[in-house]
Protein backbone atom coordinates (compact mmCIF):
# COMPACT_ATOMS: atom_id res chain seq x y z
CA UNK A 1 0.00 0.00 0.00
CA UNK A 2 1.37 3.40 -0.96
CA UNK A 3 1.88 6.25 1.51
CA UNK A 4 -0.99 8.21 -0.08
CA UNK A 5 -3.34 5.25 0.35
CA UNK A 6 -2.38 4.96 4.00
CA UNK A 7 -2.82 8.69 4.58
CA UNK A 8 -6.15 9.05 2.77
CA UNK A 9 -8.41 7.59 5.53
CA UNK A 10 -6.50 9.57 8.21
CA UNK A 11 -6.92 12.78 6.27
CA UNK A 12 -10.60 12.06 5.83
CA UNK A 13 -10.92 11.68 9.59
CA UNK A 14 -9.10 14.98 10.12
CA UNK A 15 -11.39 16.72 7.60
CA UNK A 16 -14.47 15.38 9.40
CA UNK A 17 -13.13 16.50 12.79
CA UNK A 18 -12.23 19.94 11.38
CA UNK A 19 -15.84 20.32 10.21
CA UNK A 20 -17.04 19.50 13.74
CA UNK A 21 -14.54 21.94 15.26
CA UNK A 22 -15.70 24.71 12.89
CA UNK A 23 -19.32 24.06 13.81
CA UNK A 24 -18.54 24.12 17.52
CA UNK A 25 -16.48 27.31 17.20
CA UNK A 26 -19.36 29.11 15.53
CA UNK A 27 -21.80 27.79 18.12
CA UNK A 28 -19.51 29.18 20.80
CA UNK A 29 -19.28 32.49 18.93
CA UNK A 30 -23.07 32.82 18.75
CA UNK A 31 -23.34 32.27 22.51
CA UNK A 32 -20.57 34.83 23.01
CA UNK A 33 -22.66 37.29 20.98
CA UNK A 34 -25.57 36.66 23.34
CA UNK A 35 -23.26 37.33 26.27
CA UNK A 36 -22.29 40.59 24.57
CA UNK A 37 -25.95 41.64 24.28
CA UNK A 38 -26.44 41.00 28.02
CA UNK A 39 -23.29 42.98 28.84
CA UNK A 40 -24.43 45.86 26.66
CA UNK A 41 -27.63 46.19 28.71
CA UNK A 42 -25.60 46.91 31.85
CA UNK A 43 -22.56 48.51 30.15
CA UNK A 44 -20.40 45.66 31.50
CA UNK A 45 -16.79 45.45 30.26
CA UNK A 46 -16.00 43.34 27.20
CA UNK A 47 -12.73 41.96 28.61
CA UNK A 48 -12.94 40.10 31.92
CA UNK A 49 -9.44 38.85 32.74
CA UNK A 50 -10.59 36.85 35.76
CA UNK A 51 -13.14 34.91 33.66
CA UNK A 52 -10.60 34.24 30.90
CA UNK A 53 -8.03 33.11 33.46
CA UNK A 54 -10.56 30.64 34.88
CA UNK A 55 -11.26 29.24 31.40
CA UNK A 56 -7.56 28.86 30.58
CA UNK A 57 -6.80 27.14 33.88
CA UNK A 58 -9.78 24.83 33.42
CA UNK A 59 -8.86 23.67 29.91
CA UNK A 60 -5.25 23.13 30.98
CA UNK A 61 -6.33 21.05 33.99
CA UNK A 62 -8.75 18.95 31.90
CA UNK A 63 -6.33 18.47 28.99
CA UNK A 64 -5.58 14.73 28.52
CA UNK A 65 -2.89 15.27 25.85
CA UNK A 66 -1.09 14.73 23.55
CA UNK A 67 -1.26 18.54 23.16
CA UNK A 68 0.75 20.18 25.90
CA UNK A 69 -0.68 22.62 28.43
CA UNK A 70 0.77 25.81 26.92
CA UNK A 71 -0.39 24.98 23.40
CA UNK A 72 -3.93 24.23 24.59
CA UNK A 73 -4.05 27.56 26.44
CA UNK A 74 -2.74 29.40 23.35
CA UNK A 75 -5.49 27.88 21.20
CA UNK A 76 -8.24 28.77 23.67
CA UNK A 77 -6.85 32.26 24.23
CA UNK A 78 -7.21 32.95 20.50
CA UNK A 79 -10.73 31.48 20.49
CA UNK A 80 -11.74 33.79 23.32
CA UNK A 81 -10.04 36.73 21.60
CA UNK A 82 -11.94 36.13 18.35
CA UNK A 83 -15.25 35.73 20.21
CA UNK A 84 -14.57 38.86 22.28
CA UNK A 85 -13.93 40.80 19.07
CA UNK A 86 -17.51 40.05 17.97
CA UNK A 87 -18.55 42.37 20.81
CA UNK A 88 -15.71 44.86 20.35
CA UNK A 89 -12.02 44.86 19.44
CA UNK A 90 -10.26 46.07 22.57
CA UNK A 91 -7.56 48.74 22.06
CA UNK A 92 -4.33 48.06 23.98
CA UNK A 93 -1.51 50.62 24.26
CA UNK A 94 2.08 49.42 24.45
CA UNK A 95 5.68 50.63 24.20
CA UNK A 96 6.30 50.71 20.44
CA UNK A 97 7.01 50.79 17.65
CA UNK A 98 5.86 47.40 16.36
CA UNK A 99 8.17 44.50 17.10
CA UNK A 100 8.83 45.08 20.81
CA UNK A 101 8.47 42.50 23.55
CA UNK A 102 5.61 44.69 24.83
CA UNK A 103 3.70 44.01 21.61
CA UNK A 104 4.40 40.30 22.04
CA UNK A 105 2.99 40.58 25.57
CA UNK A 106 -0.27 42.00 24.18
CA UNK A 107 -0.92 38.90 22.10
CA UNK A 108 0.08 36.58 24.91
CA UNK A 109 -2.46 38.25 27.20
CA UNK A 110 -5.31 39.26 24.86
CA UNK A 111 -4.86 37.11 21.75
CA UNK A 112 -4.53 38.62 18.27
CA UNK A 113 -8.09 39.96 17.80
CA UNK A 114 -7.26 43.34 19.37
CA UNK A 115 -6.23 46.82 18.22
CA UNK A 116 -2.62 47.41 19.31
CA UNK A 117 -1.70 51.07 19.85
CA UNK A 118 2.07 51.72 19.75
CA UNK A 119 3.37 54.49 22.03
CA UNK A 120 6.72 56.29 22.10
CA UNK A 121 7.24 55.86 25.85
CA UNK A 122 5.88 54.16 28.95
CA UNK A 123 4.55 57.57 30.03
CA UNK A 124 2.51 57.75 26.82
CA UNK A 125 1.04 54.29 27.47
CA UNK A 126 -0.29 55.55 30.80
CA UNK A 127 -1.57 58.80 29.25
CA UNK A 128 -3.45 57.03 26.45
CA UNK A 129 -5.20 54.70 28.89
CA UNK A 130 -5.96 57.54 31.30
CA UNK A 131 -7.42 59.58 28.41
CA UNK A 132 -9.54 56.67 27.18
CA UNK A 133 -7.73 56.39 23.85
CA UNK A 134 -7.03 52.78 24.82
CA UNK A 135 -9.00 50.57 27.19
CA UNK A 136 -5.85 48.86 28.47
CA UNK A 137 -2.10 49.22 28.42
CA UNK A 138 0.78 46.77 28.71
CA UNK A 139 3.83 47.99 30.65
CA UNK A 140 7.02 46.21 31.75
CA UNK A 141 7.35 45.95 35.53
CA UNK A 142 10.52 43.98 36.16
CA UNK A 143 13.17 41.87 34.50
CA UNK A 144 14.71 38.75 36.00
CA UNK A 145 18.22 40.04 35.20
CA UNK A 146 18.02 43.80 35.71
CA UNK A 147 15.26 44.09 38.29
CA UNK A 148 12.48 46.68 38.43
CA UNK A 149 11.55 49.00 35.59
CA UNK A 150 11.66 52.13 37.72
CA UNK A 151 9.69 54.41 35.41
CA UNK A 152 6.74 52.01 35.51
CA UNK A 153 6.87 51.86 39.32
CA UNK A 154 6.90 55.67 39.55
CA UNK A 155 3.92 55.99 37.20
CA UNK A 156 1.94 53.31 39.05
CA UNK A 157 2.37 55.40 42.18
CA UNK A 158 0.92 58.50 40.50
CA UNK A 159 -1.84 57.11 38.25
CA UNK A 160 -5.53 56.61 38.93
CA UNK A 161 -5.40 53.41 36.84
CA UNK A 162 -5.14 49.97 38.39
CA UNK A 163 -3.50 46.67 37.48
CA UNK A 164 -5.96 44.13 36.08
CA UNK A 165 -3.56 41.41 34.94
CA UNK A 166 0.02 40.24 34.71
CA UNK A 167 2.12 37.98 32.54
CA UNK A 168 5.74 36.95 32.11
CA UNK A 169 7.47 36.31 28.81
CA UNK A 170 10.85 34.81 28.01
CA UNK A 171 13.18 37.40 26.52
CA UNK A 172 15.67 36.30 23.86
CA UNK A 173 17.78 39.10 22.39
CA UNK A 174 19.36 39.01 18.94
CA UNK A 175 21.96 41.30 17.39
CA UNK A 176 20.66 42.36 13.97
CA UNK A 177 21.66 44.63 11.09
CA UNK A 178 20.38 45.56 7.65
CA UNK A 179 22.99 43.31 6.00
CA UNK A 180 23.16 40.54 8.58
CA UNK A 181 26.84 41.34 9.21
CA UNK A 182 28.71 43.82 11.41
CA UNK A 183 30.64 45.28 8.50
CA UNK A 184 30.57 49.09 8.71
CA UNK A 185 28.58 49.13 11.96
CA UNK A 186 29.47 52.09 14.17
CA UNK A 187 26.71 51.98 16.79
CA UNK A 188 24.64 49.37 18.63
CA UNK A 189 21.16 50.55 19.69
CA UNK A 190 18.71 49.05 22.16
CA UNK A 191 16.58 49.90 25.16
CA UNK A 192 18.78 50.55 28.21
CA UNK A 193 17.51 47.37 29.89
CA UNK A 194 18.40 45.27 26.83
CA UNK A 195 21.89 46.77 26.70
CA UNK A 196 22.34 45.87 30.36
CA UNK A 197 20.99 42.35 29.82
CA UNK A 198 23.58 41.77 27.05
CA UNK A 199 26.47 43.70 28.62
CA UNK A 200 28.88 40.80 29.18
CA UNK A 201 28.37 39.43 25.66
CA UNK A 202 28.87 42.88 24.11
CA UNK A 203 32.01 43.50 26.20
CA UNK A 204 33.46 40.23 24.97
CA UNK A 205 32.53 40.53 21.30
CA UNK A 206 32.18 44.21 20.42
CA UNK A 207 33.85 46.21 23.21
CA UNK A 208 34.83 49.12 20.96
CA UNK A 209 31.52 49.80 19.23
CA UNK A 210 29.46 52.66 20.67
CA UNK A 211 26.25 51.66 22.47
CA UNK A 212 23.23 53.93 22.40
CA UNK A 213 20.13 53.58 24.55
CA UNK A 214 16.86 54.32 22.72
CA UNK A 215 13.20 54.31 23.76
CA UNK A 216 12.58 50.65 22.86
CA UNK A 217 14.09 47.67 21.07
CA UNK A 218 11.51 48.19 18.33
CA UNK A 219 12.88 51.71 17.85
CA UNK A 220 16.38 50.23 17.61
CA UNK A 221 15.24 47.78 14.93
CA UNK A 222 13.55 50.59 13.00
CA UNK A 223 16.77 52.62 13.05
CA UNK A 224 18.84 49.65 11.92
CA UNK A 225 16.47 49.07 9.00
CA UNK A 226 17.18 52.59 7.73
CA UNK A 227 20.90 52.85 8.53
CA UNK A 228 23.48 50.12 7.73
CA UNK A 229 25.89 51.63 10.28
CA UNK A 230 23.45 50.79 13.11
CA UNK A 231 23.03 47.39 14.73
CA UNK A 232 19.97 46.67 16.87
CA UNK A 233 19.40 44.42 19.84
CA UNK A 234 15.82 43.18 19.72
CA UNK A 235 13.64 40.10 19.48
CA UNK A 236 13.50 38.09 16.28
CA UNK A 237 9.92 39.27 15.69
CA UNK A 238 11.28 42.83 15.31
CA UNK A 239 13.90 41.53 12.89
CA UNK A 240 11.24 39.93 10.72
CA UNK A 241 9.04 43.02 10.84
CA UNK A 242 11.87 45.34 9.75
CA UNK A 243 13.59 42.88 7.39
CA UNK A 244 16.85 42.67 9.36
CA UNK A 245 19.47 39.97 9.18
CA UNK A 246 20.53 38.20 12.38
CA UNK A 247 24.21 38.52 13.25
CA UNK A 248 23.87 36.45 16.44
CA UNK A 249 20.88 35.04 18.31
CA UNK A 250 20.40 34.64 22.07
CA UNK A 251 23.04 37.14 23.17
CA UNK A 252 21.42 37.84 26.57
CA UNK A 253 23.79 37.06 29.46
CA UNK A 254 21.12 35.06 31.32
CA UNK A 255 19.63 32.27 29.18
CA UNK A 256 16.54 32.25 31.42
CA UNK A 257 15.96 36.00 31.05
CA UNK A 258 12.28 36.94 31.54
CA UNK A 259 10.30 40.17 31.76
CA UNK A 260 7.12 40.59 33.77
CA UNK A 261 4.40 42.87 32.39
CA UNK A 262 1.35 44.44 34.00
CA UNK A 263 -2.00 45.14 32.33
CA UNK A 264 -3.23 48.58 33.34
CA UNK A 265 -6.69 50.09 32.93
CA UNK A 266 -9.76 51.17 34.85
CA UNK A 267 -11.18 47.68 35.26
CA UNK A 268 -11.22 46.31 38.80
CA UNK A 269 -11.41 42.53 38.64
CA UNK A 270 -13.39 40.20 40.87
CA UNK A 271 -11.72 37.12 42.43
CA UNK A 272 -10.69 34.39 39.98
CA UNK A 273 -9.68 31.85 42.61
CA UNK A 274 -5.94 32.37 42.12
CA UNK A 275 -5.11 36.05 42.47
CA UNK A 276 -2.43 38.52 43.46
CA UNK A 277 -2.67 42.01 44.96
CA UNK A 278 -0.12 44.78 44.44
CA UNK A 279 0.38 47.58 46.96
CA UNK A 280 2.47 50.72 47.47
CA UNK A 281 3.31 51.59 51.05
CA UNK A 282 5.49 53.92 53.08
CA UNK A 283 6.22 54.23 56.79
CA UNK A 284 7.57 56.85 59.17
CA UNK A 285 11.37 56.81 59.37
CA UNK A 286 11.78 55.13 62.76
CA UNK A 287 13.26 51.83 64.04
CA UNK A 288 11.13 48.76 63.38
CA UNK A 289 8.63 50.63 61.21
CA UNK A 290 8.81 48.25 58.24
CA UNK A 291 8.54 45.18 60.47
CA UNK A 292 5.47 46.63 62.19
CA UNK A 293 3.97 47.61 58.86
CA UNK A 294 4.11 44.08 57.44
CA UNK A 295 3.25 42.19 60.64
CA UNK A 296 -0.49 41.94 59.78
CA UNK A 297 0.35 39.85 56.71
CA UNK A 298 1.96 37.16 58.84
CA UNK A 299 -0.75 37.44 61.46
CA UNK A 300 -3.49 36.65 58.94
CA UNK A 301 -1.54 34.09 56.92
CA UNK A 302 -1.10 36.20 53.79
CA UNK A 303 2.03 35.40 51.78
CA UNK A 304 4.19 38.22 50.40
CA UNK A 305 5.70 37.36 47.00
CA UNK A 306 7.56 40.57 46.16
CA UNK A 307 9.08 43.50 48.04
CA UNK A 308 10.71 46.39 46.15
CA UNK A 309 11.79 49.80 47.48
CA UNK A 310 12.01 53.14 45.65
CA UNK A 311 13.22 56.49 47.02
CA UNK A 312 10.37 58.86 47.80
CA UNK A 313 12.29 61.72 46.10
CA UNK A 314 11.37 64.22 48.80
CA UNK A 315 14.92 65.10 49.83
CA UNK A 316 14.79 62.81 52.86
CA UNK A 317 15.82 59.19 53.36
CA UNK A 318 12.31 57.85 52.90
CA UNK A 319 11.08 55.11 50.60
CA UNK A 320 8.01 53.73 48.95
CA UNK A 321 7.67 49.96 49.17
CA UNK A 322 6.09 48.02 46.32
CA UNK A 323 4.62 44.81 47.69
CA UNK A 324 2.86 41.87 46.02
CA UNK A 325 0.78 39.48 48.13
CA UNK A 326 -1.16 36.34 47.35
CA UNK A 327 -4.94 36.67 47.21
CA UNK A 328 -7.59 39.22 46.27
CA UNK A 329 -8.70 42.26 48.29
CA UNK A 330 -12.15 40.65 48.53
CA UNK A 331 -10.71 37.53 50.21
CA UNK A 332 -11.53 37.67 53.92
CA UNK A 333 -8.01 37.16 55.28
CA UNK A 334 -6.51 39.63 52.78
CA UNK A 335 -9.13 42.26 53.62
CA UNK A 336 -8.45 41.86 57.34
CA UNK A 337 -4.68 42.06 56.88
CA UNK A 338 -4.89 45.17 54.70
CA UNK A 339 -7.21 46.94 57.11
CA UNK A 340 -4.65 46.50 59.91
CA UNK A 341 -1.71 47.23 57.63
CA UNK A 342 -3.31 50.52 56.61
CA UNK A 343 -3.27 51.67 60.23
CA UNK A 344 0.55 51.32 60.36
CA UNK A 345 1.29 52.97 57.00
CA UNK A 346 1.92 56.64 56.39
CA UNK A 347 0.98 56.00 52.74
CA UNK A 348 -1.19 53.15 51.44
CA UNK A 349 -2.38 52.43 47.91
CA UNK A 350 -3.79 49.29 46.33
CA UNK A 351 -2.48 49.11 42.75
CA UNK A 352 -4.85 46.29 41.89
CA UNK A 353 -6.04 42.75 42.54
CA UNK A 354 -5.83 40.53 39.47
CA UNK A 355 -5.47 36.92 38.29
CA UNK A 356 -2.04 35.46 38.86
CA UNK A 357 -0.14 35.08 35.61
CA UNK A 358 -0.53 31.67 33.97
Amino acid sequence: MTTDNKLKPLREQIDAIDAQILDLLNRRARIAQEVGHVKAETNAPVFRPEREAQVLRSVADRNPGPLNRDDVQTIFREIMSACRALEKRVTVAYLGPAGTFSEQAIYQQFGHAVEPLPCASIDEVFRDVEAGTAEFGIVPVENSTEGAVNRTLDLLLQTTLCISGELSIQVHHSLMTKTGTMEGVKRICAHSQALAQCQAWLNLNYPNIERQAVASNGEAALRASADPTVAAIAGEIAGEKYNLGIVKSHIQDDPHNRTRFAVIGRLQTTPSGKDQTSLVLSVPNKPGAVYSLLAPLAKHGVSMTRFESRPARMGTWEYYFYVDIEGHVHDAKVAQALEELKQNASFFKVLGSYPLGL
